[in-house]
């Protein structure tokens, strides 16, 4: 018997599991975004403030990396567990246990315990990651996609806000700005955990593998499934523009518009709240919508070129009200996109029974690379036309929006998914 044939097809879910899900997905992104968003930035700034865009590059190229091989791993990993836990509790509570230890390395170590420490948080972090990820495919059946994946895209962007809600009431603790989410989504996971009705497999059902299968199972052709492919070029191409003012807008803050370190954690409050109430509507109203036309395509293309439009105005921004305006457009494409996205892809795997994870692990490296791209091609970007230690943040920006309008056109060779 195959795993796609012992597996029975995900029946309609309710509102309990789309509410422990959305929770642990919601308390995972907290933890894990909130330092690439503030925390890591005012950190490195504190102990390294003469290179610290280099050094912030360096922590967060090595950390995307480990996440880069991480994610396919753990997902690989977790399809072929056999835990009386099931398939994916084990990795819901290994990765968080490993996510808190790497956190707790960050918070209260020099620099390069911190990116040790990040590099450890990666790890634990995406490990989970590749096990929630899959439980879409896992217990949502096809017609619920749009609208869970849309409840999921507004948690992620939520996790945001509250993290960075939580550095602002805990700025005075280097400590409790890292770990204070990484509790939060401690407890939030366990709730999924005891929550989960998870698939179960039987050691005799396991395919045979070696250290070569192991390997090879990694590559996916993109002659023989590419709309996987361009699906992953367009999340690619559309995320190493996110990256880029996720990873340098405390920067821009500082050194464009001229904040005061002390003035972060407050205007980083409401820049993250007006790019979630963005977000919130674009994602909730697209992924209602997706589901009732039964239409996916449409929507991520509309997205990026939104996206990118906010980008721009943000490049041209001369004030902090003109760097809103144009992040509660960009937010506004964030959230069509995140919304449609995870059912997008979900449509589009290889095998969505079968390799539910390890494929969504592998989709995910289109999130995980741009993490490592970004920094390591923004100098490149910052330097256009810059003097002394001035910073071409409008050349980086606008660069930004070139990716994410290559990413929307990206999705239009896709033919299975309407």
């Amino acid at each position: 018997m195959t795993a796609s044939a012992q597996f029975a097809a995900p029946q309609p879910v309710g509102m309990r599991l789309v509410g422990v899900y959305s929770l642990a997905y919601f308390g995972v992104w907290m933890a894990l975004l909130t330092p690439v968003v503030v925390t890591l930035a005012l950190r490195v700034a504190q102990i390294d403030p003469v290179n610290k865009e280099t050094s912030l590059s360096w922590i967060l190229g090595a950390g995307a990396i480990v996440a880069m091989l991480a994610n396919p791993i753990a997902g690989l990993l977790s399809d072929r567990t056999t835990s009386r836990l099931g398939m994916r509790r084990p990795w819901l509570i290994g990765g968080m246990a490993l996510g808190l230890a790497g956190l707790y390395a960050v918070a209260t170590g020099g620099l390069w315990m911190i990116g040790i420490g990040w590099c450890v948080a990666q790890l634990g972090f995406n490990a989970l990651l590749a096990a929630i990820v899959a439980i879409l495919p896992d217990q949502v059946p096809e017609a619920q996609r749009g609208g869970v994946s849309g409840v999921l895209g507004v948690c992620l962007q939520i996790g945001v806000v509250a993290g960075v809600y939580l550095t602002e009431v805990t700025a005075s603790s280097s400590f409790w700005m890292f770990m204070a989410p990484g509790f939060v989504a401690a407890a939030l996971v366990a709730l999924l955990v005891v929550g989960l009705r998870d698939r179960h497999r039987s050691r005799a059902d396991l395919p045979p593998m070696d250290v070569m299968g192991f390997i090879r199972s990694f590559w996916i052709d993109p002659r023989q499934a590419p709309d996987f492919a361009w699906a992953f070029v367009s999340r690619f191409l559309l995320m190493i523009g996110m990256a880029m003012l996720m990873t340098y807008q405390v920067f821009y803050l500082l050194d464009h518009l001229h904040f005061r370190d002390d003035q972060i954690p407050a205007a980083m409050t409401s820049s993250t709240l007006v790019n979630t109430v963005a977000t919130v509507l674009g994602s909730l109203v697209s992924g209602w919508w997706s589901d009732r036309i039964g239409r996916r395509k449409i929507f991520v293309w509309v997205s990026a070129l939104i996206f990118g439009a906010g980008l721009a105005l943000i490049a041209l921004a001369t004030s902090f009200e003109a760097f809103q305006i144009g992040n509660a457009v960009s937010g506004f494409g964030q959230g069509v996109y995140l919304a449609i996205d995870l059912a997008l892809v979900a449509a589009v795997l290889p095998d969505s029974q079968a390799d539910a994870a390890k494929d969504m692990g592998i989709f995910n490296l289109a999130s995980a690379l741009p993490q490592s791209v970004a920094p390591a091609i923004a100098p490149l970007f910052l330097a256009i036309g810059a003097g002394g230690a001035a910073q071409n943040y409008s050349a980086l920006f606008i660069a930004a929006a070139l990716f994410s309008a290559a990413g929307a056109l990206a999705i239009l060779p896709i033919r299975a998914v309407r």
